[in-house]
């Protein structure tokens, strides 16, 4: 009888390991990889002549490169609100990086800048994820936070975060060299960079990040979720050299911005070599992207930098604008147990499309309102049966609109609807609203009740120019 109950119990254990086994195959892990200020025509899969992103472009061989793919606004904040949180800049809590009335005050350098937060209620993906049993992790750069400490990834789903944040001025990495990390919860000396060292790159020490937690993902019976958020090429140009390029006959600011996506591409190669050596590659599914476009600020040395390489590409404006240049963004696939992948896309999506995508993914009823719809299938090469809309809203120069609608791009600013045909004409150069009046009035219709009011931003409230770049 103990034979009977012993050999019971052993194809029991057997069993449950096998079903916890074929739940994390059927249940792929997720990888959503970030860079920041990099723009649409910076990549070589994406158009780039000069700068050499090996890495990435094989990522878009091996996957599926997204042609029409948009950030969630043309800044950091509100655009990474959108991208956590599956809601657009009409309905999400963050819709600039300095809010026009209300907010908490805080310092950022020498001057006083009001911002908001993410707040207690907003369901991210980091929620959503480990609400469907993944292990989450968020390595890099959060900015939701604005001045509250406890806006941090730990209370929005994340089960571990390493990083830096705003409520934090020690932790800032816009040096490239910070002397703190908040890591769990505690802040950490980085004992390289202590005393104005520069010994220890903030892109290299994501990445180390980043590798020890897939480390501890590899004998895990559950799947996992790991965000990774670079600040390269954001501003300042900062590099621990110029590597390939510290020969070329360039201006300096040239070699130094080249370089930091020298870094942040051969980076992206050290991820990927993990996950190919540990064989996680086999049930993980990779994503990249942009955070919005290119010239981190408006000044002549950075605009110099974009026109060099031609940083947008064929699009029209930077960041700061509601133009293609903008907010359309590099976005990648990479996904190795899909097999018959489309090389390319030209799907719209945009960052709201994230969260019910990753809901599909990970099997989980997504209860929660967003502003997207899953692009899974997308990823797999099924078109939409109709067109959609896609909105976004913007503050800083005055209230500005922007919409998407299969080959129309419209954008409203200081009251005047403008109307594109992206399908002739990606660069934004004619406007032909008075030649297409149904159109125009589709799109009018649509924004009567694209959005709602924000008590940070509200429309009735003029646009400022507000002096905050990341």
């Amino acid at each position: 009888m103990k034979l009977i109950k012993l050999l019971l119990f052993a194809c029991i254990a057997i069993y449950s390991t096998a079903a916890l086994a074929q739940q994390k195959t059927e249940r792929p892990n997720v990888i959503f990889i970030l860079a920041d200020d990099m723009g649409y025509g910076d990549v070589g899969a994406y158009g780039q002549k000069l700068i050499l992103t090996p890495n990435i472009d094989q990522l878009a061989k091996e996957g599926v490169r997204f042609t029409d793919f948009y950030a969630g606004a043309p800044v950091c904040s509100p655009s990474r609100c959108s991208l956590l949180t599956g809601l657009n800049s009409g309905h999400a809590t963050i819709r600039g990086n300095a809010t026009l009335t209300g907010g908490v005050a805080g310092k950022k350098g020498k001057t006083t800048v009001n911002r908001t937060n993410i707040k207690p209620d907003d369901y991210t993906i980091g929620n959503l994820m480990h609400d469907a049993g993944y292990t989450t992790s968020l390595v890099g750069k959060w900015h939701v936070d604005g001045y509250d400490t406890l806006a941090t990834p730990l209370q929005h789903g994340f089960d571990q975060f390493k990083g830096w944040l705003v409520s934090y001025p020690e932790t800032y990495a816009r040096t490239y060299w910070p002397e703190k990390r908040y890591e769990n919860g505690q802040l950490v000396t980085i004992n390289e960079n202590a005393n104005g060292k520069r010994g220890y790159y903030e892109a290299n020490m994501c990445t180390d990040e980043a590798i020890e937690f897939l480390s501890t993902q590899k004998d895990s019976s559950k799947p996992f979720f790991l965000m990774l958020n670079f600040n390269n090429p954001h501003s300042p140009l900062d590099v621990p050299d110029q590597a390939i390029y510290a020969n070329k006959d360039w201006p300096e600011d040239m070699k130094t911005y080249a370089a930091m996506i020298y870094y942040l591409d051969k980076n992206i190669a050290k991820v990927k070599d993990y996950l190919v050596k540990s064989g996680l590659s086999k049930n993980t599914i990779v994503f990249f992207a942009s955070d919005n476009g290119p010239r981190s600020e408006p000044t002549k040395s950075l605009t110099a930098v974009s026109d060099f390489f031609d940083s947008n590409g064929p699009l029209k404006g930077h960041k700061r604008d509601m133009y293609e240049g903008g907010i359309r963004e590099p976005f990648i696939v990479w996904a190795p147990y899909l097999k018959n992948l489309p090389k390319t896309s030209s799907v719209p999506g945009y960052f709201a499309d994230i969260m019910p995508t990753f809901a599909e993914i990970a099997g989980k009823e997504l209860d929660h309102k967003t502003d997207g719809v899953s692009i899974y299938s997308s990823i797999k090469g099924k078109k939409p049966a109709k067109d959609r809309f896609l909105y976004w809203e913007f503050f800083e120069l005055g209230f500005e609109q922007g919409v998407r609608y299969g080959k129309w791009k419209a954008v409203v600013r200081k009251n005047k609807l403008e109307l594109y045909n992206l399908s002739d004409d990606i660069g934004e150069k004619n406007d032909v609203a008075s030649l297409h009046p149904d159109v125009v009035k589709e799109i009018q219709t649509y924004l009567s009740t694209a959005r709602t009011d924000s008590p940070y931003w509200p429309v009735s409230t003029k646009g400022i120019v507000v002096n905050d770049t990341p």
